[in-house]
């Protein structure tokens, strides 16, 4: 029999179910009361980063219009500049705490296209790194995930953090300035 051991999965086996979301996550999770328990890392006048709860590698985030709106062209100029400089401020924070040698981005938009979500539209960036796609996937039709999601939101709060003009708001939420 072969094992996979992933500790940190226990936090979501032993989960009460009382967190169970009304609505649209991406417009309820920024508004909570606690950034690290929703998993927002770091926000902006007209957007955030969130940290997703099932990466495909360490650092897998995706970055967020307040908006909700699914149409790309919908949105403002000004909101499409501040996601698109949030976007840099990630790569940034990525390099700064976890080094990759590579990121991907993209934006899902519709449900054909594979968006979970397709009201509200995001991007996702994953940080890459040489040979991270290992047999697993090939042989064993499984990802093995190297480090757990609340690790990974500690190294890429604290690089946000240091970013010029970033402060901490109330819910401990990182502010980024342009």
């Amino acid at each position: 029999m072969d094992r996979l051991f992933a500790p940190w999965r226990i936090e979501w086996v032993e989960r009460d179910g009382t967190d169970d979301i009304d609505g649209c996550p991406f417009c309820v999770l920024p508004e909570r009361a606690d950034a690290r328990e929703a998993n927002v890392l770091a926000e902006t006048d007209h957007a955030y980063v969130l940290l997703n709860n099932y990466p495909y590698n360490p650092g897998h985030v995706m970055v967020i219009p307040d908006e909700h709106v699914g149409d790309y062209q919908a949105l403002e100029a000004t909101v499409v500049s501040d996601h698109a400089r949030l976007k840099q401020r990630t790569i940034e924070a990525f390099e700064a705490g976890l080094g990759p040698d590579g990121v991907n981005t993209g934006l899902n938009l519709g449900a054909a296209s594979g968006g979970s979500i397709d009201g509200h539209l995001h991007t996702h960036m994953v940080p890459r790194w040489t040979g991270d796609t290992n047999f697993m996937p090939v042989t064993a039709d499984t990802k093995v995930i190297v480090e757990a999601v609340a690790d990974t939101y500690d190294t890429l709060h604290a690089a946000f953090r240091e970013q010029a003009g970033a402060t901490v708001g109330d819910s401990g939420a990182v502010h980024v300035e342009f």
